[in-house]
C-alpha cells in the first residue's frame, strides 16, 4: 500500500513539473510578442501621421480652389455687372481699336557693295474714339519710331458735306500719301516721287515726316458723293515740332468720282520750307533756310474687283530746283487671294541736273487672312548719277 502511495506521489508530481515547464515556456513566448509589438504599433503611428497629413495637404489644396473658384466667381461678377452697365457698353461700342506690323528681308547690290538685312519696318496701333455722332479723336504711336497722328474731327452737317480736322495728321498732298501702308501694292509702299515730295522721308531739306504735319483742314463729299474737297492750312514743318518760320503752307486736294470704280485727283501745296539739312542736287539751299517749298499732282485711279491700276503725276520746287516724277502700279488677282504686282516708277530730282532715277518691280502677295498678307518683289534700279542695281524684298504684315 505504501508502495502504491509513493507511486501516486511521484507520478503527480512529475506532471506538476511538465506542466510548470509549458507554463514558463508559454510565458517566455508571450514576453518576446510583447516586446515586438511596439515596434509594430510605432510603425502604424508613422504610417497613419502620414496619412494624416496628406490629408491636410489635400485639406488646403482643396481650400485653395475653392478659394481661387470663389474669386474668379466674384470678378466674373464684377465685370458681367460692369458690362451691363449702360454707360459701359456706350463706352466699349465708341471704341475701335486697330494695328499692324510689317517686317521682312531685304537685300540689294547698290553701289557695288552687298547689303542684306532683316528689318522691322512698321508696328503702329491707333485708337479712334467716337465722343458723339459728329465728334471723334484719333491717336496713333509707331513703336518702330515716334508717335505718328493725334487728331480729332467733328462733322458739321447731317451727312458729310462738311467736316472739320485739327491735329496732327497725314496731309493731303499726292494721291498716294494718304494711304495707309497695310493696303498698297509694294513693299517700300510709296513711289519716289511721293516719298521726296511728300516728305516721307528721301527730302534732305524736309527730313523724315512720314507724310504728316500739324495744322488744321476742312473736308466732305458735295454733289451726291461725287466730289470730295480737303483744303488745309499746315506749319510746312513735318511731325512733332514747332513751325521753323512764321508762314504757313496751303494744301488743297480735289477728287472727283464718275462712277463706284474710277477716282480722278488732283492736289497742290504752296507752302515754305525751313531746312533741316542739304542736299547735293540742291546746294544752294543750307541749313537754317527758308525755300520756297511748292508741289503740284495729278492722278487716276481704277478699283474693280480682282484690279486695281493706279498712276499719277507728280512735280516741286524747292528754291530755284524742279523736280517731276511719275507712276504707275497695278494690281492683278490671278487666283483667290493672289495677287500679281507691277509698278514701273520715274522720278528727277533735279530736272537741271543729272538725278534721274527708275524703278521697275514685279512680284507676288497672298492674303492668308484678313488685313494680313505675305510679299515677295524683285526691283530693278537704273540710275544716271550712280550704278544700277538689282533689289530683292520679302515682307509679312500682320493687322487687326
Amino acid at each position: 500500500m505504501r508502495k502504491f502511495i509513493t507511486a501516486v506521489l511521484l507520478l503527480l508530481v512529475g506532471q506538476l513539473t511538465i506542466t510548470a515547464q509549458e507554463h514558463q515556456a508559454d510565458a517566455q513566448q508571450t514576453s518576446t510578442q510583447n516586446q515586438e509589438h511596439p515596434v509594430i504599433l510605432q510603425q502604424d503611428s508613422v504610417i497613419t501621421q502620414k496619412e494624416s497629413a496628406v490629408v491636410q495637404d489635400n485639406s488646403v489644396v482643396i481650400q485653395e480652389q475653392t478659394v481661387d473658384a470663389q474669386e474668379t466667381k466674384k470678378s466674373s461678377s464684377v465685370i458681367d455687372k460692369l458690362t451691363d452697365k449702360k454707360w459701359v457698353k456706350d463706352l466699349i461700342s465708341r471704341l475701335e481699336v486697330h494695328g499692324y506690323a510689317q517686317g521682312g528681308y531685304s537685300y540689294d547690290n547698290a553701289q557695288g557693295k552687298t547689303n542684306s538685312s532683316f528689318n522691322l519696318k512698321r508696328t503702329l496701333f491707333w485708337v479712334k474714339a467716337r465722343v458723339t455722332d459728329r465728334w471723334s479723336f484719333l491717336f496713333m504711336h509707331d513703336f518702330s519710331s515716334v508717335v505718328q497722328e493725334y487728331y480729332t474731327d467733328y462733322r458739321f452737317t447731317r451727312h458729310d458735306e462738311l467736316s472739320v480736322r485739327v491735329g496732327q495728321f497725314k496731309h493731303s498732298y499726292s494721291m498716294e500719301n494718304p494711304m495707309s501702308p497695310t493696303v498698297l501694292e509694294l513693299i517700300d509702299v510709296y513711289s519716289q516721287a511721293v516719298l521726296f515730295l511728300a516728305g516721307e522721308g528721301a527730302d534732305p531739306l524736309f527730313g523724315v515726316q512720314y507724310g504728316r504735319d500739324l495744322g488744321m483742314m476742312v473736308y466732305g463729299d458735295i454733289f451726291k458723293n461725287k466730289v470730295h474737297y480737303e483744303l488745309a492750312l499746315m506749319n510746312g514743318q513735318g511731325i512733332n515740332k514747332k513751325d521753323g518760320n512764321s508762314d504757313k503752307d496751303v494744301i488743297v486736294k480735289l477728287e472727283y468720282r464718275p462712277i463706284k470704280e474710277l477716282r480722278i485727283v488732283g492736289s497742290a501745296q504752296k507752302g515754305r520750307g525751313h531746312a533741316v539739312g542739304t542736299a547735293p542736287w540742291n546746294p544752294a539751299i543750307q541749313i537754317g533756310d527758308n525755300y520756297r517749298r511748292d508741289r503740284l499732282s495729278i492722278g487716276v485711279h481704277w478699283l474693280s474687283k480682282g484690279l486695281s491700276i493706279r498712276s499719277e503725276y507728280l512735280t516741286g520746287k524747292d528754291g530755284e530746283v524742279n523736280s517731276q516724277g511719275a507712276y504707275m502700279t497695278g494690281c492683278v488677282t490671278v487666283v483667290k487671294n493672289l495677287d500679281i504686282i507691277g509698278s514701273i516708277d520715274y522720278f528727277d530730282r533735279n530736272t537741271q541736273m543729272d538725278y534721274k532715277q527708275t524703278n521697275a518691280t514685279i512680284g507676288l502677295q497672298y492674303w492668308f487672312f484678313r488685313k494680313c498678307r505675305v510679299q515677295a518683289q524683285y526691283t530693278r534700279c537704273w540710275r544716271s548719277f550712280d550704278t544700277d542695281y538689282n533689289w530683292l524684298q520679302a515682307q509679312v504684315q500682320v493687322a487687326f
